[in-house]
C-alpha cells in the first residue's frame, strides 16, 4: 500500500483536537488511510451505508459511551446529519471528563454540505483536512508515473489496475455509480442520461470559462438548473472552480471562474479516451494537461495557500497564480511542450502582478532559465517546491 502524504498530517491533527473530518471524493481512499491511522490505537469503524452499522447508532449516547476509550471512525457520516448534535454533546462531556483529543475520525463525500451540518455545531471541536485521490508526490518511483497518472487519474483502483482496458472499466463503473447512486442519493432527482450528459459537457470544456448560460443552451435546462448541477458536482468534489485573481490593477478582469473535473482519469473516461496514443491526439489533450498539473499542484500545496487564475481582455494570462502563506507570489504557467515558450500574455501578465517566482511547469524532466526570471520545470519539482 501506499502510503498517503496526509498520513502524518492526519496523525498530528488527532492529537491536537477531538475530531476530524476527512472530506474526499468516494474511493479516494478516505477509509484506507483511516484503518491505516488507526492500526496500532483501539478504534471502533462504523460504516454509515451499513444498515448493520446505523442500527447499532439507534442509540448514539449510549453506543458511543461505550467506546470513549477509543478513536471511533464513522464513514459516510455526511448521511446522517442527525448525529452532529450528539458528538458535540459527548465531545464536551469527554472534555469535561480531561478526554480532549482523538475521539473521532469522521469520514465524509461531500464537503459543502457536510462543512455546513457539522460546522454548525462542531464549531472549535474538530479540524477539517481533504484527502485528494493520489497525486505524483506519492507514486513517485514507479515506471512512467507521470504519464500513468494523467491517463487513468489517481483514484488508487484506477491507477493501480493491472492494465489501462481494466483502469479505463473502473473509471466507467464508478462514473456510472455516481450517476445512478450518489447524485440520487445527495441531490435532487436528476435523470442519468442528462447528467451524463451535463459531465461530459464539462470534460469538452476543460479548463474552460465558465458560462452557464451557454451550457443552459446546449442542454436545453434554464441556468438556475445548470448552476445547481455545477453545485452539486463540486459539492461531491468531482469539480473544481478555479477563481480569477479580483484585486484592482487597473486592467479589464476576467470575473468568471474556469472549471475543471478534478481527476483526469474522469475526464479521459467520460471522452472514452483508453490510452496514451488516443489522449495525444485528442483535442482535449492540451487542456487535460492543464487540469492535470493544476490538480496535483493544488494537492500539494499548503491548506491556507489562495489560488487563482489570471486573465484580462487585452490577452494577459497566467494559468495558476498563488498567494503563498508567507505572502510570496507565484505565477505558473502549464505547457505539454518539451521546448515550452510563454506568450507574450504571460509576460504582461506578470508586469501586471510582479509575482515573486515565475515558472512553467513541462512534462520534461530537466530545470532550467529561460530568462525573465522565468524557470522551466518539471510538475515533480513543482509540487516539491510548493509542498508544505
Amino acid at each position: 500500500m501506499k502510503k498517503r502524504r496526509l498520513f502524518n498530517v492526519l496523525v498530528s491533527r488527532l492529537q491536537d483536537v477531538p475530531g476530524v473530518v476527512l472530506l474526499g471524493p468516494r474511493q479516494c481512499g478516505k477509509t484506507t488511510l483511516a484503518f491505516e491511522v488507526a492500526k496500532n490505537i483501539p478504534s471502533v469503524y462504523l460504516d454509515m451505508e451499513s444498515n448493520e452499522d446505523r442500527a447499532r447508532l439507534s442509540e448514539p449516547e449510549l453506543y458511543l459511551g461505550l467506546h470513549r476509550d477509543k478513536l471511533v471512525i464513522i464513514d459516510e457520516i455526511h448521511r446522517v446529519p442527525g448525529l452532529f448534535p450528539v458528538l458535540r454533546g459527548i465531545i464536551d462531556q469527554n472534555r469535561r471528563d480531561g478526554i480532549r483529543t482523538g475521539m473521532y475520525l469522521l469520514l465524509g463525500s461531500a464537503a459543502l454540505d457536510m462543512l455546513r451540518q457539522s460546522g454548525e455545531t462542531l464549531a472549535g471541536r474538530v479540524s477539517y483536512l481533504e484527502l485528494d485521490a493520489f497525486d505524483i508526490t506519492e507514486i513517485a518511483g514507479d515506471e512512467n508515473s507521470s504519464e500513468r497518472l494523467w491517463l487513468r487519474g489517481g483514484f488508487p483502483e484506477s491507477y493501480l489496475a493491472p492494465d489501462n482496458g481494466k483502469s479505463l472499466k473502473w473509471r466507467t463503473d464508478f462514473i456510472r455509480s455516481y450517476l445512478e447512486r450518489d447524485i440520487p442519493q445527495l441531490g435532487p432527482r436528476i435523470p442519468a442520461e442528462v447528467m451524463r450528459r451535463f459531465w461530459t459537457m464539462l470534460a469538452h470544456n476543460q479548463g474552460c470559462l465558465l458560462n452557464t448560460a451557454s451550457l443552459a443552451r446546449s442542454m436545453g435546462l434554464d441556468v438556475k438548473t445548470v448552476s445547481g448541477y455545477i453545485e452539486l458536482l463540486t459539492d461531491l468534489l468531482l469539480v473544481r472552480r478555479l477563481p480569477p485573481w479580483h484585486a484592482n490593477t487597473g486592467k479589464r478582469l476576467v470575473r468568471s471562474p474556469k472549471t475543471y473535473l478534478r481527476d483526469s482519469g474522469l475526464v479521459h473516461a467520460l471522452l472514452n479516451i483508453a490510452d496514451m496514443d488516443e489522449l495525444m491526439a485528442h483535442p482535449v489533450c492540451g487542456t487535460s494537461w492543464e487540469g492535470f498539473v493544476i490538480q496535483q499542484i493544488l494537492s500539494v500545496i499548503p491548506e491556507t495557500a489562495e489560488p487563482f487564475f489570471y486573465r484580462t481582455s487585452a490577452g494577459a494570462e497566467i494559468d495558476l497564480f498563488l498567494i503563498q502563506p508567507d505572502g510570496s507570489r507565484w505565477a505558473i504557467e502549464v505547457k505539454r511542450s518539451l521546448a515550452p515558450k510563454p506568450g507574450r500574455g504571460f509576460y504582461n501578465a506578470c508586469l501586471d502582478l510582479l509575482p515573486d517566482k515565475k515558472l512553467v511547469v513541462y512534462p520534461g524532466s530537466f530545470e532550467y532559465p529561460i530568462g525573465n526570471d522565468v524557470t522551466v520545470t518539471s510538475l515533480e519539482h513543482a509540487c516539491d517546491l510548493l509542498g508544505e
